[in-house]
């Protein structure tokens, strides 16, 4: 079929604005992530004076970097809309957030709509696969203390005791807060066929939109960062909690995120932004931490049974384009989760005087010791 002139054009249009925003991006990472390491290590000594301060500081950094990965989208109109629970209220408190896992583009897409939560991105820590420690991001979330996990069963043992190891040492250390995982243990389109099987020979039911999550991490975090007085456990009293100098992990948020038509956004379209402008809905619901079990196969059902919920929630949005309303009511209500163009803007702007500024400086050492 011949191509007519304004198909032409279109596709014409559309390759350039992708070559740009790729070199826009190329550019943004090139001084952004240096800028961003050599301000941590000129502020090692502050590390050493004041830890909390240290750790504030980078957490500013970090939220920012994450805001300008959020504006790659926005300003390619991919947008959110957000469903059920305000996690606003919990934003404060330490909470585990379980998302289930369609693409890359889930990343970015919880990096856009958790920064106007308050203090949340900059006190985070993300569990991810161990690929994207080899990403251009990968220096930063080392450096922040994120978490990344290998994947399989030959690792597994391995990886959960280098986990609870890892919370132990960086969480609280680091004045930590959140901490997001993707219970799934992969893309949707690599686990729905093991999962569905698994299912089939377990009389589990059916999952055609997230697969069954696994336990391992989940049960880890619990068990580590929830206070010895709750799931039941004998407390040590007020002393212990006062040692702790923390009230433990109160929330977990079940986060399900859903794409029109089934269509998940990748890192890729984010980037390059060659998709037409569309709209990514996020659903949030909050549950105590003391309702949920610790015992490991009540905990397992409670999880199944979260993304069972998770299923009937996708389900209902494929059908009519938007989440069910909660239990009790008849009407639920959505939120359009916005960004400000002058904040984005000046953040970006700081990055790329962040990068002139260290050239120039590194231009001038250069001169002045040869």
């Amino acid at each position: 079929m011949a191509v007519t002139l304004e198909q032409a054009q279109k596709l014409g249009y559309t390759c350039l604005k992708a070559l740009l925003r790729f070199a826009f991006m190329v550019a943004n990472n090139l001084v952004a992530i240096p800028s961003y390491v050599l301000y941590l290590i000129v502020l090692q000594p502050l590390r050493i004076l004041d830890s909390k301060s240290f750790w504030y500081i980078e957490g500013v950094l970090f939220k920012w970097l994450l805001a300008m990965v959020a504006s790659w989208g926005w300003w390619a109109g991919y947008t959110v809309v957000e469903w059920g629970d305000d996690v606003k209220a919990v934003s404060e408190d330490e909470a585990m957030v379980l998302v289930n896992h369609q693409a890359t583009g889930d990343v970015c897409t919880l990096m856009m709509c958790l920064q106007d939560k308050g203090t949340v991105v900059r006190q985070m820590m993300w569990l991810m696969d161990h690929i994207f420690k080899y990403t251009n991001f990968g220096i930063v979330s080392l450096i922040h203390g994120d978490f990344f996990i290998r994947q399989g069963r030959a690792h597994r043992d391995q990886q959960l005791v280098l986990l609870k190891d890892h919370l132990e040492k960086y969480y609280r250390s680091r004045n930590r807060k959140w901490i997001v995982l993707f219970p799934e243990g992969g893309f949707l389109r690599k686990r729905r066929e093991t999962s569905q099987a698994f299912a089939k020979k377990n009389n589990l039911p059916f999952l055609k939109h997230v697969t069954l999550p696994r336990l391992g991490a989940t049960q880890v975090i619990l068990k580590t960062l929830v206070a010895p007085q709750e799931n039941g456990t004998p407390s040590g009293g007020d002393a212990a909690r006062k040692e702790s100098k923390s009230k433990g992990l109160q929330w977990v948020i079940d986060t399900t995120i859903a794409y029109p038509k089934g269509e998940p956004l990748d890192i890729q379209t984010w980037i390059l932004g060659y998709r037409q402008p569309a709209v990514t809905h996020v659903h949030y619901r909050i549950f105590p931490v003391k309702d949920v079990p610790a015992e490991p196969e009540a905990l397992t059902n409670w999880l199944y049974q979260r993304f069972i919920e998770k299923e009937d929630l996708l389900t209902h949005f494929y059908e009519t384009g938007a989440f069910p309303p909660p239990q009790g009511q008849t009407k639920a209500i959505s939120r359009e989760m916005t960004l400000s163009n002058l904040w984005l803007v000046a953040i970006q702007s700081f990055a790329f005087l962040s990068g002139g500024m260290w050239y120039c400086l590194f231009q001038y050492l250069y001169h002045c010791l040869f």
